[in-house]
């Protein structure tokens, strides 16, 4: 048990590593894995358990910190009632970061046992990141649909991934580099006391008569109750002893016999006198999804204990146990019960010398001794700063940002140029303004607004197609103008609706000629709509809508602007008219993720470049961000325009009729966005993104005006003369584009890329080629991405650039 918390339970300040274990399960609730790692862990590491939190009524945030004789300490987070997740994991990150305070800038290892815990501790960096997967919790029931989206996010961080058996090795040896098997092991020596005699029966087991049968463990949805109320029945004389806390099952759904006894969880310590007392031991596990890749713990002790086994086909016990004969395994009540009686006639001596061969070569000392070989080889490079670091290796690029103009280049570059590349990223995630994830209802979002495919480029459409297949999906727009939902872009049903009119496709033209005003010249955003279709449907389809997003009068912004929307004379409503029109069929993020699986590739999220360029030596960089920043705003900075998201789910199927509803006149936001229009999901409950303009927050829209077009003209000419940097998309050379102009400008970069600098050593047999088509690409009316000037490539290091 633990002890009583202490007044402070802050390690006091050394030069120790720090260990922050992030776990799903609770110290005190069954000894397991967690519990003999992090033990021995703390003979190397200051070691914090941090535990999910706990409701308490009246509380105030508080972590509550236990100190236990094995050096660790654990962390119980203790929160008030009815805080929802993102509350709780606000709360969560500032009680961590307070209790870090005073460690800042000791080593650092984040050990995870669950990927949820991203959600308060993904905002700290670590000097090594470990994830250790014991469990595909995916699987489990009630798991939070979010689990999926931050496992993929963890994977990303991860130096090393260790998993708790072979099964789940072959799941996730092709997500990460360094995966690393470590199964299920044995403290030999505290179970071979039921063996021995050394361990005290104990008193509510020595009430049970007759042959005993136990299980010991968690009893969940991974326990076949009813196997166990079958076998029960088949042999009303053997006792059935269940040993572990009932969770996530209702206990009155437990089978109830005269000859099962529920006896509920014991500590780590009792168990070897529980075992000494059993004739067999039974793991009678469902096979189902949460059971599918487990690798039970139980299984080595059972053995150590001298105690024979008899479990139903779960992979990781068939091999190697029921392979190597010291387990039997058996499908079914009546195979179960044939298998035991065949264990019980059977004498013990031959097989207790097999079990003591095969457990001779494992421990959890053994275990642990790999996994801190491992971590100390990844870890001794990266404590000693400041300076290069050695750890994260030499590269030629580092490209900064993981947006479309990022990872398209880090691709090229790594596929065609067998270049190493490092990508930086400030967020906790890939695929820039794209990113999409699953809600806390399950339901896919876009996390920063609504993103659509479209493209006339097949050249583009082609390259993106090696890393997603295709979801058609043709994009339709209402506006909520007057009380009515009409199409936009303006079309023969809009007008006819908006008027109570009955024009054909023909009178419509003149119907627009006649309120058309003359515009002597077309400048400004105003200037395209009332010189197309007159002041009226400018005042209520444009004026509104672009006053909220740009912050000015459209009359003061660059004609591009509403150029970009048409005008139609029929009842076409699609918003866009591209030859393809689709979406990711996976969503954004996992077309990234192919993207950049790569060996060539390393990714760091969350982290400045301005952190890393003078530590990771580099060849030459490719910058997306904003230009500005680059020169650290030598000319002041470069207008933009932000967004503020409001994501909200509602318990019902469907919002709106559309994926995308404008919002042009009275309302503070300017579109509502239904997320499965686009994606195609089929689910109960439907997620919104309501949109609101702002100038405050991360840079979305250039400002199209002269005054900030001249202020870039500086910037560029900084640009074309810093030599070996390439500043490629949106924000770097500051203009709009859509998804597909940025891939295109990337693509086209990088055939100038490979015109400009040849490499070296011949290419690689059976590389394939793309810089012809990319030549013919057709880039928008905007400024190409800016080649740097003419100058060697020193390699860059904290010594020299």
């Amino acid at each position: 048990m633990r002890d009583t918390p202490t007044a402070d339970g802050r390690p006091a300040a050394s030069d120790a590593t720090l260990l922050l274990c992030f776990s799903h399960l609770r110290w005190d609730f069954v000894y397991q894995r967690p519990q003999h790692l992090l033990g021995r862990a703390a003979r190397h590491f200051q070691v914090l358990f941090l535990e999910e939190p706990v409701a308490r009524e009246g509380a105030t945030p508080m972590l509550e910190l236990h100190a236990l004789p094995n050096g660790v300490t654990v962390g119980v987070p203790i929160l008030p009632p009815g805080l929802d997740e993102q509350a709780a994991a606000g709360a969560q990150r500032q009680l961590l970061d307070d209790w870090l305070a005073p460690h800042r800038g000791r080593p650092r290892v984040h050990w995870y046992y669950t990927p949820m815990a991203l959600a308060f501790s993904g905002h700290l960096r670590a000097d090594l990141t470990v994830y250790d997967c014991m469990d595909e919790l995916s699987a489990f029931r009630g798991a939070p649909p979010r689990l999926l989206d931050l496992e993929r996010e963890l994977f990303r961080r991860a130096d090393l991934v260790f998993t708790g058996g072979a099964s789940l090795y072959e799941a996730k040896r092709g997500r990460h580099a360094a995966v690393h098997c470590f199964p299920s092991s044995i403290d030999a020596h505290h179970f071979r006391q039921a063996r021995d005699g050394a361990a005290a029966p104990p008193g509510d087991q020595l009430g049970i008569p007759g042959r005993k049968l136990g299980f010991f463990g968690v009893i969940d949805e991974r326990l076949d109750t009813d196997l166990v109320a079958a076998v029960a029945d088949l042999r009303p004389d053997w006792q059935l002893v269940m040993v572990g806390p009932v969770v996530k099952i209702d206990p009155a759904t437990l089978p109830r016999r005269p000859n099962i006894h529920w006896l509920g969880g014991r500590t780590y310590e009792q168990l070897p006198g529980y075992l000494s007392g059993w004739d067999l031991g039974l793991m009678p596990f469902a096979l189902n999804e949460a059971t599918r890749f487990i690798s039970p713990t139980k299984t080595p002790e059972f053995l150590a204990a001298g105690v024979p086994v008899v479990s139903t086909p779960i992979a990781d016990v068939v091999r190697p146990y029921g392979e190597g004969g010291l387990v039997e395994i058996a499908a079914g009540a009546e195979e179960t019960v044939a298998k035991a009686e065949a264990l019980l006639a059977r004498p013990r001596g031959p097989w207790l010398g097999q079990v003591d061969a095969f457990l001779s070569g494992i421990s959890w000392d053994k275990t642990w001794d790999g996994m801190h070989g491992l971590m100390r080889a990844g870890l001794a490079p990266r404590v000693a700063m400041p300076g290069p670091r050695p750890g994260i290796g030499t590269f030629d690029w580092l490209v900064v940002g993981a947006g479309f103009a990022g990872s398209v280049l880090a691709e090229r570059l790594a596929r065609e140029r067998g270049e190493k590349v490092l990508v930086v990223d400030r967020r906790p995630h890939v695929a820039g303004n794209a990113y999409d994830r699953h809600d806390a209802a399950g339901v896919l979002m876009h996390q920063y607004g609504p993103h659509i495919f479209h493209t006339n480029s097949q050249a583009v459409f082609d390259y993106l197609s090696r890393f997603t297949s295709w979801r058609p999906y043709e994009h339709r727009v209402l506006a909520s103008v007057d009380g009515m939902l009409l199409p936009i872009p303006i079309n023969l049903d809009t007008v006819n609706r908006l008027y109570g009119l009955d024009l054909t496709s023909g009178e419509l033209e003149d119907f627009f000629a006649a309120r058309a005003e003359k515009v002597a010249e077309v400048r400004t955003s105003e200037d395209v709509v009332v010189g197309r279709v007159g002041r009226d449907l400018y005042e209520k389809f444009f004026r509104g809508y672009t006053r909220k997003q740009w912050g000015v009068d459209p009359s003061e912004l660059d004609k591009s602007v509403t150029a970009r929307v048409p005008t139609r004379t029929n009842r076409d409503d699609r918003y866009f008219g591209d030859s393809h029109q689709y979406m990711p069929a996976e969503g954004y993020t996992r077309m990234f993720e192919r993207m950049l699986d790569h060996p060539n590739i390393k990714v760091m999220l969350q982290t400045d470049y301005r952190e890393v360029r003078d530590m990771v030596p580099h060849r030459r960089l490719v910058f997306t961000g904003p230009v500005d920043e680059y020169f650290d705003f030598r000319f002041g900075k470069l207008p933009y325009r932000s967004l503020r998201f409001e994501h909200v789910t509602l318990d019902k199927e469907w919002h709106q009729p559309v994926a995308v509803v404008n919002y042009p006149q009275d309302q503070d936001h300017t579109r509502v966005t239904e997320y499965k229009h686009l994606t195609g999901q089929a689910h109960p409950k439907t997620s919104l993104t309501y949109e609101y303009p702002s100038d405050a927050g991360d840079p979305y829209y250039p400002v199209p005006r002269p005054e900030n077009a001249a202020l870039y003209k500086r910037y560029e000419a900084l640009a074309d003369a810093t030599p070996d940097v390439w500043f490629v998309g949106r924000l770097a050379t500051y203009r709009y584009y859509n998804m597909d102009q940025v891939v295109a400008q990337a693509l086209s970069t990088f055939a100038r890329i490979q015109e400009a600098l040849p490499l070296d050593a011949a290419r690689p047999a059976g590389v394939p080629r793309l810089a012809a088509a990319l030549k013919a690409i057709p880039l928008p009316e905007a400024a190409p991405a800016r080649r740097p000037a003419p100058a060697k490539a020193p390699l860059r290091t904290a010594a020299g650039k």
